[in-house]
């Protein structure tokens, strides 16, 4: 790995971890798939480190069938004990539950919107935020609020913030950090 100074959080002991910051945080997107993985993903980070969900990822994309939204919002009573049973994920009924709801309202967006992204837009009007060292903000709290008020579930202000940082819309390297620009 190169010596290069990166963001605090970002632990350089692990592969994934380091890969992730270089590769993929604050990158921009908006490919619906991936705003809807990305979601799936964060929700299970509630409470947790995104390090412990980052090192599952590959066995959510093989529980979560590729995070395939249609064969998600078909998971019946059989799929949730499969997927509590199994040990390579995180195992939290509530999220699994919140996951299968969440599709739904996701595919309602798309429908309403013509894309999860499109429906981004109208809180940013396109724009990228570059700001460091927050987990809230106005924009975070007013897409929570919405998503809340469709009956999301797990999508408060701070998971909505580390999302929206996650898929490029806010742009938050760390000064010291080699990815670090300004707008």
């Amino acid at each position: 790995m190169e010596n290069k100074s990166r963001c605090k959080w970002c632990k350089l002991d692990n592969k994934l971890y380091v890969d992730y910051h270089d590769k993929e945080w604050c990158r921009q997107s908006f490919d619906d798939k991936y705003l809807f993985e990305m979601l799936l993903l964060e929700s299970f980070q509630a409470g947790l480190s995104w390090e412990c969900v980052l090192n599952k990822r590959e066995d959510f994309k093989l529980a979560f069938d590729n995070f395939d939204i249609d064969k998600i919002l078909k998971y019946d009573n059989e799929k949730i004990e499969e997927l509590l049973l199994n040990k390579n994920i995180i195992r939290n009924k509530l999220k699994i539950n919140a996951t299968i709801n969440n599709a739904k309202i996701f595919k309602n967006i798309q429908k309403e919107y013509g894309s999860f992204y499109n429906y981004l837009k109208t809180f940013t009007n396109g724009k990228i935020i570059y700001e460091i060292g927050k987990t809230t903000s106005k924009l975070s709290d007013d897409i929570s609020k919405d998503l809340k008020k469709r009956n999301m579930k797990f999508v408060g202000s701070t998971i909505i913030y580390s999302y929206l940082q996650a898929i490029g819309v806010i742009y938050s390297h760390d000064k010291e950090c080699f990815l670090y620009k300004e707008e």
